[in-house]
Order: structure tokens, then C-alpha cells, then sequence
């Protein structure tokens, strides 16, 4: 359990960042090169290269060679297990609602 809300931890710190969120979002759209995913960006390709990095650890992307090019892509493994666990997180706190909503309208009567 602790090794996978490390895991977890390792997911959400690399989502803090607006332009790793961004890049994020690319990638699930198509796969790009990195040279396509630094484009948009008025960073240094090093600083592109630094949040990508930081997105392979987290395991949200996989990068793969074509030729010269490294090609990076979503992992949709990781972005489901993920989905999973905030679905199990709106199951609880939904439950919690719904138990404060009856107790509210028990109140009320």
C-alpha cells in the first residue's frame, strides 16, 4: 500500500506543473516528437526535455525511437489506475453526501 501511494505521490507532484499538464494533454491528443512537444513553449528544449523527464518517471508518458526522432506518447495504464483511484475517492465522499444529506433532512423534521 505504501509503495503505491508513493506511486501515486510521484503522479500528482508531476501534475503540480501547468506545462507538464499541457504536455500531458498533447500527447493523449497524438503522439509527438519532442521536438513537436517544445514548439508551443517558450522554453529551452533542455527545460522541455526536464518536464518530460519528469513525466517518464511518473510514468504518464513512454518515449520510443522512430529514426533520429524520440516519440512520446501517453500510458494509458497509469492514467487508468489513476482514474480508478479518484472514481474510489467519489464513491466515499459521495457515500459521506449522502449520509449527511439524511441526516440534515432527519434533522429538519
Amino acid at each position: 500500500m505504501v509503495e503505491r501511494t508513493l506511486e501515486f505521490d510521484n503522479i500528482f507532484n508531476s501534475l503540480a506543473d501547468s506545462t507538464r499538464r499541457d504536455i500531458l494533454r498533447r500527447v493523449a491528443a497524438t503522439e509527438l516528437s519532442i521536438s513537436e512537444i517544445a514548439k508551443p513553449y517558450k522554453l529551452t528544449f533542455g527545460a522541455i526535455s526536464k518536464h518530460l523527464l519528469v513525466l517518464e518517471r511518473a510514468n504518464l508518458v513512454v518515449k520510443r525511437r522512430q529514426g533520429k526522432e524520440q516519440i512520446v506518447s501517453i500510458a494509458p495504464d497509469t492514467i487508468e489506475s489513476v482514474s480508478a483511484m479518484l472514481q474510489e475517492y467519489q464513491k466515499l465522499w459521495e457515500t459521506r453526501f449522502g449520509r449527511l444529506d439524511a441526516l440534515l433532512e432527519k434533522q429538519t423534521k
